[in-house]
């Protein structure tokens, strides 16, 4: 039977002394890997959309979005405009955090009119009479590299004047 290698002893490799902690790191390392996962089904990574509200004389905004996200996630977020009075030119306004690192699918409905200004997205709806509502669809990508946090601002104008504003923020994740 051939001795063993020189660079080996019993006391450290075969009794393991000095090593009395390394099973039970490796232990805790263990038990924290389904940690991650159990985190994301509790939604702290997000993609769980939640609804924000204005509602002003004239009109009431609704966006339904997550408000955090993981990289690369695809979403949709819902754009809702109640007309409580008649709204003759219904504009909606998205901040920068809207478009600013994130792939932009599609709108649907598509609106009368698209552009964008100083970096804000405009969308011109068009008139939408008193009762009546439009709900404008935006299909999103997170970009993998975006992450951090982003003003997502959104106001509502009927031509130049202001109706609704909904300040919010969205959180993404690597």
């Amino acid at each position: 039977m051939a001795s063993a290698p020189e660079s080996l002893t019993l006391a450290r490799h075969r009794d393991r002394s000095g090593r009395r902690r390394d099973p039970w790191v490796r232990r805790v390392g263990f038990a924290l890997l389904p940690v991650i996962p159990v985190l994301a089904l509790l939604n702290f990574f997000g993609q769980r959309p939640q609804t924000s509200s204005a509602a002003v004389g004239d009109a009431r905004l609704q966006v339904y979005a997550p408000s955090t996200v993981r990289g690369g996630l695809v979403y949709t977020a819902r754009f809702r405009v109640d007309a409580l009075h008649d709204i003759k030119g219904a504009v909606l306004i998205l901040a920068p955090g809207w478009a600013d690192q994130y792939t932009f699918n599609g709108v649907a409905p598509q609106p009368v009119s698209e552009a964008s200004a100083n970096g804000r997205l405009s969308f011109t709806l068009g008139h939408i009479p008193q009762g009546e509502h439009f709900t404008l669809f935006v299909s999103l990508q997170v970009n993998p590299t975006n992450v951090g946090h982003h003003g997502q601002t959104v106001w509502l104008y009927d031509d130049k004047k202001e109706l609704a504003v909904i300040h919010r923020e969205i959180t993404i994740w690597p």
